[in-house]
């Protein structure tokens, strides 16, 4: 079976415009951007989140735009909450046709700083939440027979640990694990689900501000950034197209190639860039109370106050509707990072000979 074309159960996708598309995380963001995006391609929308004020100002905007939207305010660290989101889509249209799992929280700071209480809290919205929205979902396409979709947010950290966010990382590894053994067993099962795993790199959104900090300075992206948009498109794909995995940005699918080639290597490169790239040295860390982690964070606005080059798409969420191309552009890329790596274990080789 090849990776890039991951069939499942041979699932047949309904066309965006004739679907109804559950959102969790939908008041800012990537929720957010994807919210407009199905609506303006014709899909019906239910909205989730924790901010019942932005709710309600994105289902208006998106009825007075001719979209049919409804909204429900639900935590998805809470199972009942959850259940009440897939209530809420079968009450209004019958039906959901794609669930995504999009909320998450973040916590920036080192892992022997960082309580317990607020570990679980994080667990419980980016890990729970995702297994309570996985078998919502599950649960309805196996009652009505007819294939639907299933995409879960992962990250450029849930394939590679990192510094500062080791917790976030975490839950994100709990989530590509839980993602690739629930596509096992439902495949064995011959449940009619399209499972996919979205990998993001950097993207451009109030993650950074709505994060809870144990940092002095103001946590950011840094480097090469991607629109929410890039990843909203991947989504949207996946929703009419099965596919197994899609990485937004270039930098996430080398960041797993580095990491599970050259592992020691990767973790040595990354102690040495990982940390700066994280934080504003210009700008003091939020207060605690400010972050999202125990309640919802301000909604609706798509982008952050990150730092770097902001791309305006990402080649890899365009290649990966062509698996031929991406092949390509894989094999290009690993090329690249073999040679890469070879030149730095020769420089790191020479200075430990002039030492």
């Amino acid at each position: 079976m090849s990776h890039e074309n991951f069939e499942g159960y041979k699932t047949k996708l309904k066309k965006l415009k004739d679907q109804v598309i559950v959102i969790t995380g939908a008041s800012s963001g990537i929720g957010l951007v994807t919210a407009r995006m199905a609506a303006a391609e014709g899909a019906k929308v239910v909205l989730a989140a924790r901010n019942e004020e932005a709710l309600k100002e994105l289902t208006e905007e998106l009825r007075q735009a001719g979209h049919k939207a409804v909204y429900v305010r639900a935590d998805v660290g809470m199972e009942e909450e959850v259940n009440m989101i897939a209530e809420t889509a079968l009450t209004s249209f019958g039906r959901f046709d794609t669930w995504v799992n999009n909320a998450g929280v973040a916590i920036y700071g080192n892992a022997m700083d960082i309580s317990y209480q607020d570990m679980k809290r994080l667990f419980a919205t980016n890990f729970w939440g995702v297994v309570y929205g996985s078998r919502a979902a599950v649960q309805h396409y196996r009652e009505r027979s007819i294939p639907g979709a299933l995409i879960n947010i992962g990250s450029i950290f849930g394939d590679r640990g990192t510094l500062i966010q080791s917790i976030y990382a975490t839950s994100k590894f709990a989530i590509h694990g839980w993602t690739e053994s629930l596509r096992i067993e439902m495949e064995r099962d011959c449940t009619p689900v399209s499972i996919t795993l979205i990998h993001p790199g950097m993207i451009d959104t109030p993650y950074n501000e709505h994060a809870r900090s144990y940092l002095e300075y103001q946590p950011v992206h840094k480097g090469m950034i991607y629109p929410p948009e890039a990843v909203a498109e991947a989504i949207l794909y996946a929703a009419s197209h099965p596919k197994r995995d899609i990485y937004v940005g270039s930098q996430a699918k080398l960041f797993q190639l580095l990491g599970a080639n050259f592992p020691r290597l990767t973790d040595k490169l990354w102690e040495r860039i990982s940390p700066s790239k994280q934080y504003d040295e210009k700008r003091k860390s939020n207060s605690p109370e400010e972050s999202n982690l125990y309640h919802a964070g301000y909604g609706m606005h798509e982008r952050g106050t990150n730092l770097g080059w902001k791309r305006k798409r990402s080649i890899f969420v365009k290649a990966a509707k062509h698996p031929v191309l991406t092949r390509i552009i894989v094999a290009g890329i690993s090329v690249w990072a073999v040679r890469k790596m070879k030149k730095i274990i020769r420089e790191e080789t020479n200075q430990t000979v002039n030492k």
